[in-house]
């Protein structure tokens, strides 16, 4: 019996051990299905319309905010992708217009300050300079506006000013007033040269928001002492011009667009001389 027993339990491991295992397929069938995929996703790709795939390229580009891919083409992106305010980059074509329209606008506001001048018989008190920071209008003081060692404004300068001011006052620009003086040292009350051009730059924007109405929010004053001389030498006319104030209006425009105009002011100068 009990070898019975035993080949009994033999006959019953062997027709477990018949039947398959066919857990392998599953495996298998996976792997064949990748396969698949992955045949019909490099078919597609090697069939893929140049032009759609450079169209759908540039549309993610433009997304991005990267230039356009195709050489020589626009911009083929369909609405307004980029804000134009979020755009930092201008053509040098762009900053050339902005320069020339801010340079014709300074050239204006000379024209108005010197007719004005002009027409009040004071032509001739002032000179002009258009730059890169704007229109500067020299007051020299030579025999005009300030005498030796002094911050009192002579009655000419009221004058001048009186009429400068009028213009000014109609326009936005910021005002910067620059006092200089020449190189000679100072004298009581002044200890040193940097008083007494500051004291010059301060009467003048004074006298623009006090007796002209020029908001006050608009000017500033600067001392330069004898740092920034126009002439050098000991003569009279040389301490005259280096004694001055400079009134600056200044331009709004971006430093790239400035950074222009004094070529703009330049080619104006030579295209008018005889």
């Amino acid at each position: 019996m009990s070898t019975a027993r035993r080949a009994g339990g033999r006959g019953h491991e062997d027709e477990s051990h018949d039947e398959p295992d066919e857990r392998w397929a599953v495996s298998y069938a996976d792997m064949v299905t990748v396969l698949m995929c992955l045949f019909i996703v490099l078919f597609a790709v090697s069939n893929v319309d140049k032009t759609k795939f450079e169209l759908l390229a540039n549309s993610l580009a433009t997304g991005f905010g990267q230039e356009e891919t195709i050489e020589g083409g626009a911009d083929i992106s369909e609405g307004l992708v980029i804000p134009p305010e979020l755009v930092d980059e201008e053509s040098p074509e762009d900053l050339t217009a902005r320069a020339v329209a801010e340079y014709e606008s300074l050239e204006e506001l000379r024209e108005r300050i010197d007719g004005a001048l002009t027409a009040q018989g004071l032509q001739g008190t002032v000179d002009y300079v258009i730059d890169d920071r704007g229109l500067k209008v020299g007051l020299v003081g030579a025999e005009t506006f300030f005498g030796d060692n002094s911050t009192d404004l002579s009655g000419k300068a009221d004058a001048v000013l009186d009429t400068i001011g009028d213009i000014l006052a109609t326009v936005g620009n910021q005002v910067s007033v620059e006092g200089h003086a020449d190189h000679r040292v100072s004298a009581a009350p002044f200890p040193t040269n940097w008083e007494l051009s500051g004291g010059r730059a301060t009467q003048v924007a004074r006298f623009l928001v006090e007796h002209e109405g020029v908001a006050g929010a608009r000017v500033k004053a600067t001392a330069f002492s004898d740092t920034r001389p126009l002439v050098q030498g000991d003569s009279v006319e040389a301490l005259a011009s280096n004694r001055r104030v400079d009134i600056v209006v200044e331009s709004a425009e971006e430093e790239q667009v400035r950074a222009l105009i004094p070529a703009l002011a330049e080619a104006a100068q030579t295209k008018e001389a005889p």
